[in-house]
């Protein structure tokens, strides 16, 4: 297992050469804070991963959660980290103040979750659970549901998660069942099934949240329906000791990789004595728990490309010292092997590698910054960033996944077979990444998320600044001789994006809804290329604007690198959109066939 699982020279290089961390410090929100608090922050997320995560990285995989009588038991590391997490403020430090919070900007806290991820993704989805289940609390929740259980879940001692999969329900949440039966005593009987549910029991954590969905009796069908909850496995009993609230859990799901956090099955009001806690107004629940989602949605990205990255170190690191073979030009047998590193198709499967990182981080990292400008502009300005934000969500949470998958494999290709056994690591990151295109949305929901609404939402607003903001980019880079073939090639994409678009919302005009939305996975992947084009556009301008202002010979090493990078993106990558583009014009509906006659034997 490499040592080496990220890369800080290029997590500086993001938050201060491309994002310009420093520059959200002029905001009171943010006042507090400087380069110096950040630096500080980093060091201590490596220390923790270097210290905490990396080491268990493996054992966790191979030895993973046990269920017995009810009780899932975990990694001590876990029990350990969260400790640390709540001692040092790590859960609550994106909040406010006001809160027990920190107020340290997202951007920063997204570079620490994805070195934890990195480090070892099972063991950094506790925590990051708990933050978020939180956090919904904090924005929807009563002063009462605030006080009792996010100072334990800032603390690390008990854990938050997100309920929502039902067996009969899956990506389907109108056909959500879990019932909430109303009492006169403050609080509703729950009774129902999750299925699922990450984290959601274990032994390393005093108490388990979670933030349920359920439908009130007698509410309305259909999301309009639907409910939040907040339902603890242990809850306050009638002396203020904790008691069991017939939440149980009826075993754990055995899964191909993500093996050191527990799935779990959960059974509630088994014995008529499941108590939840209305989150927010009734029939509110799920525009609630999209807040939760969409963090979700970017951290599943982001843990996406974490895991491509530690990969793509451990790859780096072999293909440094494994020697074998000759350059295809030297014909002397007597000759000392080279290291595989030098043969063009291992650099290219490297690159590849990079391309995909890099550019995915860049484009995950450029919406936390738009989180924290969000949170501290004017209305106007607030607008346009939660528009462009939304519209990519969808693009950050799938781009990583699918291409992760992608990018690990390569990795593995790397090792040739040393790839494929449990010598080395690279065979656990692939499997790892395989649960990013399914949870938290699957890719399919995420293309019809995208082209369904987010494209069309506001007629066409979002879409509108997402043009805007990449056209700039695009302007600017033609100032540099050495960008300008780039940078008219992405505007040929965003052209190619335009009319497919047009193309597509052509279909819903006509009212053919289903021919709109059949082929939107294909359209995000098209989207995703472009999108993360221009990041690395964007990395492009700060690596040319660096060297022309005299970067060292080692700095000059470091941006001569990225643009590299940046160019086999754009040689490798950026044209696979052709392909795309032509099936997406051209498709005549095969897939609205009915699905009985198509696959009859």
């Amino acid at each position: 297992m490499a040592e080496k699982f990220i890369s800080e020279r290029n997590i500086r290089f993001m938050l201060y050469d491309v994002l310009d961390a420093e520059s959200l410090t002029k905001y009171d929100y943010f006042s507090e804070h400087s380069r110096e608090t950040f630096e500080m922050v980093l060091v201590t997320a490596m220390k923790m991963a270097t210290e905490l995560l990396h080491p268990v990285f493996r054992e966790m995989d191979r030895n993973p959660p046990v269920y017995e009588n009810g009780t899932v038991k975990v990694n001590p590391a876990v029990r350990k980290f969260m400790r640390e997490c709540g001692e040092g403020g790590w859960i609550a430090a994106p909040f406010s103040a006001e809160h027990g919070g920190q107020q340290i900007p997202n951007l920063v806290m997204g570079i620490c979750r994805f070195i934890f991820s990195a480090a070892n993704y099972s063991g950094s989805v506790y925590p990051l659970l708990t933050t978020g289940a939180a956090h919904l609390i904090l924005s929807f929740g009563t002063r009462e549901l605030i006080d009792t259980y996010t100072p334990k879940m800032f603390s690390g001692e008990w854990q938050g998660t997100m309920a929502l999969t039902e067996p009969q329900a899956g990506s389907s949440l109108s056909d959500v069942a879990t019932t909430a039966i109303p009492t006169d005593k403050g609080y509703y009987n729950i009774k129902g099934q999750k299925i699922f549910i990450s984290a959601g029991e274990h032994d390393g954590a005093d108490n388990v949240v979670h933030l349920m969905m359920a439908r009130i009796q007698g509410a309305p069908a259909g999301v309009k329906g639907i409910s939040l909850f907040v339902v603890p496995k242990l809850r306050a009993g009638d002396n203020g000791a904790l008691v069991g609230n017939d939440v149980t859990c009826g075993g754990i799901d055995h899964k191909l990789g993500y093996r050191g956090s527990p799935i779990c099955q959960l059974y509630m009001g088994e014995n008529n004595d499941c108590r939840g806690f209305l989150v927010g107004e009734p029939h509110k629940g799920l525009s609630y728990m999209f807040q939760m989602m969409n963090e979700a949605r970017i951290d599943v990205g982001l843990g996406a490309t974490a895991i491509a990255t530690a990969a793509y170190y451990e790859a780096l690191e072999y293909t440094n010292e494994r020697p074998q073979g000759r350059l295809i030009t030297e014909k002397d047998p007597a000759k000392p092997q080279m290291p595989i590193i030098g043969h063009a198709d291992v650099k290219r499967m490297l690159l590849f590698q990079r391309a995909v990182t890099e550019g995915s981080l860049g484009l995950i990292m450029y919406l936390a910054k738009l989180t924290d400008l969000s949170r501290v502009v004017g209305e106007e300005e607030k607008e346009r960033c939660e528009l462009i934000l939304d519209l990519l969500t969808p693009v950050a949470k799938t781009y990583p996944s699918e291409m992760g998958i992608l990018s690990t494999s390569s990795a593995i290709q790397c090792l040739g077979g040393y790839g494929y056994c449990q010598d080395f690591s690279v065979e656990q990151y692939f499997r790892d990444m395989r649960i990013h295109p399914i949870h938290e949305g699957t890719t399919g929901i995420q293309g019809m998320d995208l082209l369904g609404r987010k494209v069309i939402m506001k007629n066409g607003k979002a879409f509108a600044l997402f043009l805007k903001e990449t056209s700039g980019t695009i302007s600017t880079a033609k100032k540099y001789g050495s960008l300008e073939k780039e940078a008219r090639a992405l505007e040929d994409a965003l052209k190619t994006l335009q009319e497919i678009t047009a193309h597509l919302t052509g279909f819903a005009m006509k009212g053919e809804i289903d021919r709109f939305l059949s082929d939107a996975t294909l359209y995000l992947e098209l989207f995703g290329i472009i999108a993360v084009g221009w990041q690395w556009l964007v990395q492009a301008l700060a690596a040319e604007t660096k060297l022309q202002s005299g970067a060292s010979s080692k700095e000059g090493v470091f941006y001569k690198g990225k643009l590299t990078v940046f160019r086999y993106f754009f040689e490798y990558e950026l044209p696979k959109i052709e392909g795309l583009a032509k099936v997406l014009h051209n498709t005549s509906g095969i897939t609205l066939g009915d699905p009985v006659d198509i696959f009859a034997d």
